[in-house]
């Protein structure tokens, strides 16, 4: 069996100049990881393999989990190919894991999330909003043979408040 937690970057500022990869955090979305960690914290069994992508905004909310959830520095990487919208890509990323986990936490962008949450799980959203996290497990033992699972938890900032 195999559990994937799709979390989206949290909000980020488009205050500066910069380039896309480089728009920091909100103070929003400190508060919205807040929120969410707080729901969640007590669903995580722990012992998963974390992957951010390299753009700020996924990254830094990437660590507010590893520092929450006491993930192990072995255990979180940052990958330059996460950094996409576009879900054939996303997919292909997550199938392509190759460690011993069972459990793979990867923080990207969308619309890359919300099509793939659509597609692998069960249950559908119109929107996976900024630090919104969707967990899907599935019945296969490779993760490069994962095509329909069963989702079991979504959480969005807005409806934890």
């Amino acid at each position: 069996m195999k559990r994937l937690i799709l979390v989206r970057h949290g909000k980020s500022s488009w205050k500066n100049n910069l380039p896309d990869h480089k728009r920091p955090l909100k103070k929003r979305a400190y508060n919205d990881a807040e929120v969410v960690l707080n729901a969640f914290e007590h669903f995580y069994q722990g012992g998963a393999h974390f992957w951010t992508s390299y753009a700020v905004r996924a990254h830094e909310t990437a660590k507010l989990f590893k520092k929450r959830l006491q993930v192990p520095d072995e255990d979180f990487e940052v990958k330059e190919d996460l950094y996409t919208f576009n879900q054939n890509e996303q997919l292909a990323n997550i199938r392509s894991y190759s460690g011993d986990k069972d459990q793979l936490v990867v923080f990207g962008h969308n619309p890359a999330l919300t099509i793939i949450v659509n597609f692998l799980g069960d249950k559908k959203i119109d929107n996976l909003p900024t630090t919104g996290l969707c967990v899907i497990d599935f019945e296969e033992d490779s993760w490069g043979d994962i095509k329909k699972g069963k989702t079991i938890l979504t959480l969005f900032p807005k409806n934890l408040r």
